[in-house]
C-alpha cells in the first residue's frame, strides 16, 4: 500500500470506523490504524449495546445532536450493512414518589431535544410491559433500541476495507510530527503520511493529541463492569429497564439490557480508575450490582450468570465533579488539518454517524472529495443459522455440508459460519475476532466444548503454526511448548 494518504484515522473504534466507511464512499486515499489485533476491541466493545433515543443529555450540546441524528441513522446504516437493529423501547423505573420528579426531568429534556415517543407510565402500564419488574412508575421511551456493537463496527470496517480504504492492525502510533503542511505518522510497524489526521483514539486520545503539542484534555478512565445471564433468562424483560440513578453516581444507575442474541447484561458500575487497561472484574463491586439487579428484578439468582466483563468510558470530567462534559469534535484551532474527536463516551455509540458526517465535512473543506459511482455496502452480515426455519436450514445444509455441522452447540454455530469469520476481509486469526463475528464460545460453557474444534478448523483451513493460535493478539497465545498434533484423523467431520 502506499505510505502517502490523504487521511488517516487513529482507532478502530465504532466512530473511527464510522469515519473510515463514509470516507470510503468517495475516490481518496484513507488508511485506519489500530492498535489491537482487531477493531472494537476498547469501548466499543465493552458496553450495553444500546441506540440510545435522547433524553439522558443536555440539550443544545453536541452529545445531544448527534445522539438523536445518529439514533435516526442507525437503522438505515443496520439495514445495509446485514447488522441486527431492535427497536424494543426503555423503561425508567421509579421506585418511590420521591423518584418521580426525576422521570418529568428526563421527559422536560428529552422534548427540548427533540426526542420522540416519549411518556410517564403508571404503575399498572409499567406491570403491564414488564410483568417481572418493581416499580411505581416509569418514563417510556418508544425509540430506544439495541444492536450488536461488535457486529456494527466490524461491519464498517469491513466493508470500508472492500470499498478501498486500508485497514492496518497492531499499529500503534508511536510519534507523530508535522511537516511542509503533512503530518508524518510513525507506528509499531512503519511509518504513513497524510495530509489530514483524524484523532478516534478514544482512552487515548488525549495522548495522541499531545503528539502533535495540545495539551488542553485530559482523559479520566472509568470503568463500568458488568454480568452476563444466560439465554434461558430471555423472557424477564422486554424492553431495556433503567432505574432512576442514585443522585450521588456519576452515571445512569444499574441497568437491564436484552442483546440481539437473547441475553440480559446487568450493569454498569461506575468507577474511576488509574490504569486505562484494567478491565478485570471486582468481587465488591459485582456483589453490588447482583443486588441492586435484584432491587428491579427479584426472580434472579447468581446461577443465571454466565460471564461478566467490564469497559472504560473515556471520560472528560474528574471523579466528583458535577460539571458535565461535551464532546470534542473539532479540527484543532492550532495545528491545522488534525481532527480531535475526545471524551466520545456515551452516547457515542448511537452518535457514531452523526460524528461521522461531521468529521466529512470538516474534510471536505480541505480535501476535494470525489463521490465513487461503484461505492456498495456488502451485506456480510449473514442471519444466523440458530435462528433460521428448518426448510432454510436445509436449503443451506443441501448447499454446503459444513452447514449441518454444528460446532458451538450452546450458540448453535455451524462450521461453515466459523469458517466464514476465520476467512474475514481484514484477515483477523484470534480466538476473540471469530467470537465477535459469529459468537462461537459465547454461551454457557465459554468455549470449553467448541474452543478445540474451532483450533482444528483454524489449522484445516491456513496450517498455521500452534504459537501462532491467540485469545486476541500477541502476548495472548493459547499453547505453550510442546502439545499433540490437533489433525488427527476426526472421522466426525465436527
Amino acid at each position: 500500500m502506499t505510505r502517502n494518504l490523504d487521511v488517516i484515522i487513529i482507532g478502530g473504534g465504532v466512530v473511527g470506523c464510522s469515519i473510515a466507511w463514509e470516507l470510503s464512499k468517495f475516490q481518496s486515499k484513507i488508511l485506519l490504524l489500530e492498535k489491537e489485533s482487531d477493531v472494537c476491541y476498547g469501548t466499543s466493545g465493552r458496553n450495553s449495546g444500546v441506540a440510545h433515543a435522547g433524553f439522558y443529555v443536555k440539550p443544545r450540546t453536541l452529545k445531544a445532536k448527534t445522539n438523536v441524528k445518529g439514533l435516526r441513522m442507525l437503522p438505515k446504516i443496520c439495514e445495509k450493512l446485514g447488522v441486527s437493529y431492535k427497536e424494543i423501547g426503555k423503561l425508567v423505573i421509579a421506585k418511590n414518589e420521591d423518584e418521580i420528579p426525576y422521570l418529568e426531568k428526563l421527559k422536560k429534556q428529552g422534548k427540548e431535544n427533540g426526542v420522540k415517543g416519549l411518556s410517564i407510565i403508571e404503575e399498572e402500564d409499567v406491570k403491564r410491559l414488564e410483568p417481572n419488574i418493581k416499580g411505581i412508575a416509569a418514563l417510556y421511551s418508544e425509540k430506544s433500541a439495541i444492536l450488536d456493537p461488535f457486529k456494527l463496527t466490524i461491519a464498517l470496517a469491513e466493508n470500508a476495507y472492500e470499498n478501498g480504504v486500508n485497514v492496518l492492525l497492531e499499529r500503534k502510533v508511536t510519534a507523530i510530527s508535522r511537516e511542509n503542511g503533512k503530518f508524518s505518522v510513525k507506528t509499531t510497524d512503519g511509518t504513513f503520511n497524510c495530509n489530514m489526521l483524524v484523532n478516534s483514539a478514544g482512552l487515548y486520545s488525549d495522548k495522541i493529541a499531545e503528539m502533535v503539542g495540545i495539551y488542553e484534555y485530559k482523559i479520566y478512565p472509568c470503568k463500568g463492569e458488568y454480568f452476563v445471564l444466560d439465554k434461558s433468562k430471555k423472557n424477564l424483560i422486554n424492553h431495556l429497564v433503567y432505574p432512576v440513578p442514585p443522585k450521588d453516581l456519576g452515571g445512569l444507575g444499574v441497568h437491564l439490557t436484552p442483546t440481539v442474541d437473547g441475553n440480559i447484561m446487568i450493569g454498569p458500575s461506575a468507577e474511576y480508575i488509574e490504569n486505562r487497561d484494567d478491565t478485570s472484574n471486582t468481587a465488591e463491586v459485582m456483589a453490588n450490582l447482583y443486588k441492586e439487579a435484584v432491587e428491579i428484578l427479584p426472580m434472579i439468582s447468581r446461577r443465571d450468570f454466565i460471564h461478566s466483563f467490564s469497559g472504560i468510558r473515556p471520560k472528560l470530567i474528574p471523579p466528583h465533579s458535577k460539571k458535565p462534559a461535551d464532546f470534542v469534535i473539532e479540527e484543532s484551532p492550532e495545528v491545522e488539518g488534525f481532527i480531535n474527536l475526545i471524551g466520545i463516551e456515551s452516547p457515542g455509540l448511537t452518535a457514531a454517524p452523526a460524528i461521522a458526517r461531521i468529521v466529512l465535512n470538516i474534510i471536505k473543506k480541505t480535501i476535494k472529495l470525489k463521490p465513487k459511482e461503484k461505492f456498495k455496502p456488502y451485506k456480510r452480515q449473514k442471519e444466523r443459522f440458530e435462528y433460521l426455519s428448518n426448510k432454510e436450514r436445509s436449503n443451506l445444509i443441501n448447499k454446503d455440508v459444513d452447514y449441518g455441522r454444528i460446532i458451538c452447540r450452546c450458540e448453535m454455530v455451524t462450521k461453515k459460519e466459523i469458517m466464514d469469520a476465520i476467512q474475514n476481509p481484514l484477515s483477523v486469526k484470534t480466538i476473540n475476532g471469530i467470537k465477535m463475528r459469529c459468537r462461537a464460545t459465547t454461551g454457557r460453557c465459554q468455549g470449553s466444548f467448541c474452543m478445540p474444534k474451532i483450533v482444528e478448523i483454524m489449522q484445516e483451513l491456513y496450517n498455521p503454526r500452534i504459537e501462532e493460535f491467540t485469545l486476541s493478539g500477541k502476548g495472548s497465545e493459547l499453547f505453550i511448548g510442546r502439545t499433540k498434533d490437533l489433525r488427527k484423523n476426526d472421522k466426525r467431520g465436527g
